[in-house]
């Protein structure tokens, strides 16, 4: 993806067709099993399945940012060690992707209308993020990591208790996500300022409280 020899044509159509199947297609998967796998269909009642695919929506739309996160920060990775590491983050992100995207569609439930909004302005975070500089482009991913940590957590105690398939999905990703924040740690991620942890928090939960809607 960080390819020098590639154009920035070539960068360019690589980017949209990552957009285009983040937003649109059957995301790419790593082939690891669903987690949902040969779990039984739990009994919900009509309040709790509105419950569970209206968290995996915003799950969902968390892992379209993660997407788009990483590739605009790979896209702009000065060492391509970096790019590689973000590339593979995002091809184990793409995996939620496509176990959110079944889950939402086994209860009933629809993707956020306004996902390709989200997928833009996260898109332009990440490349930005890439532009200051890898240090910087890391320290972005771990608390990203850590945050979704915290956001798991948080969707892990409002599922109804007997979706056991939705949690186990969710405690996969919980597993990945804080990987991916070791990773990047150990690669030298710069702790990030407060004020942009404090702009990544009310970021998130803006998305997260009109995602729950629409």
């Amino acid at each position: 993806m960080n390819d020098r020899s590639f154009s920035p044509s070539d960068h360019f159509l690589i980017g949209l067709d990552n957009a285009i199947r983040t937003l649109f297609g059957q995301p790419k998967t790593t082939e690891r099993p669903d987690p949902s796998q040969g779990i039984p269909e739990p009994e919900l009642n009509e309040q709790e399945r509105r419950l569970s695919g209206r968290l995996m929506r915003i799950d969902h739309t968390g892992e379209v940012c993660a997407q788009a996160l990483y590739q605009g920060q790979a896209l702009f990775a000065r060492n391509p060690e970096t790019a590689a590491r973000l590339v593979r983050s995002a091809q184990e992100e793409n995996d939620h992707l496509a176990w959110c995207q079944r889950r939402i569609e086994a209860l009933g439930d629809r993707k956020s209308l306004l996902n390709p909004c989200w997928y833009l302005g996260a898109f332009a975070i990440g490349a930005a993020a890439g532009l200051a500089g890898d240090r910087w482009s890391l320290g972005f991913v771990v608390e990203t990591e850590r945050q979704v940590e915290a956001h798991l957590d948080s969707h892990l105690a409002a599922l109804p208790e007997r979706d056991e398939k939705s949690r186990a999905i969710l405690e996969q990703m919980k597993i990945d996500e804080i990987h991916h924040a070791q990773v990047a740690q150990e690669a030298g991620a710069a702790p990030l300022p407060a004020p942009v942890k404090l702009a990544m928090k009310l970021g998130a939960k803006l998305m997260t409280s009109t995602v729950y809607w629409i």
